[in-house]
């Protein structure tokens, strides 16, 4: 199997963003040609068309599998293990979000609330603060991811396409609000 010229940039680029998602730039690759592909993928079609090793390819699938972004498909009379995505592309995007707030927003806030747990008069009430207004500010993010996650897919294109929307029925509240 080739790669598709008119998906090699997309591949590429997916190679780029999968290094600032939290993985290597092959592992970006194979889950592009992953999501790209009809039908399911086997090791070995995955290193022909990224000219890249088997045991490559074997660690990038126990990443992607790590982070629930591909799942296992068996072909009747085929012992081979075959790979797709492991859902729609909102479904994707919203594990991969999943797995960013898991490994980078988890662990910054059990810091922060233990430090927060163990707040004393300190020397240092500005950084204190600081501390404080982050914590604050994962904790809202948190808070907001989870009903997002919660969401169906249709409801939460809806919100998207509000965008600013939103904005102008806020400030629209706090006029009436400041009004009575």
């Amino acid at each position: 199997m080739e790669l598709p010229s008119e998906l090699e940039t997309f591949v590429v680029h997916f190679g780029e963003m999968g290094s600032r998602w939290g993985f290597n730039r092959t592992v970006g690759q194979m889950f592009a040609v992953i999501v790209f592909n009809e039908t399911p993928l086997n090791a070995d079609q995955i290193a022909q068309m990224l000219s890249i090793s088997r045991g490559n390819v074997s660690m990038g699938i126990k990443e992607l599998q790590s982070w629930q972004l591909i799942r296992v498909h068996h072909q009747p009379g085929d012992r081979k293990d075959y790979f797709k995505p492991a859902g729609t592309i909102w479904e994707l995007a919203l594990q991969v979000l999943s797995e960013r707030r898991k490994r980078e927003v988890e662990p910054t806030l059990s810091l922060l609330r233990g430090q927060l747990m163990n707040e004393q008069q300190t020397e240092h009430p500005f950084a204190t603060q600081k501390v404080r207004e982050i914590h604050d500010l994962l904790e809202l993010f948190n808070t907001w991811f989870d009903d997002i996650h919660k969401m169906n897919s249709d409801s939460l294109k809806t919100l998207l396409k509000l965008g600013a929307g939103v904005g102008k029925v806020l400030e629209l509240k706090d006029k009436i609000s400041f009004k009575n």
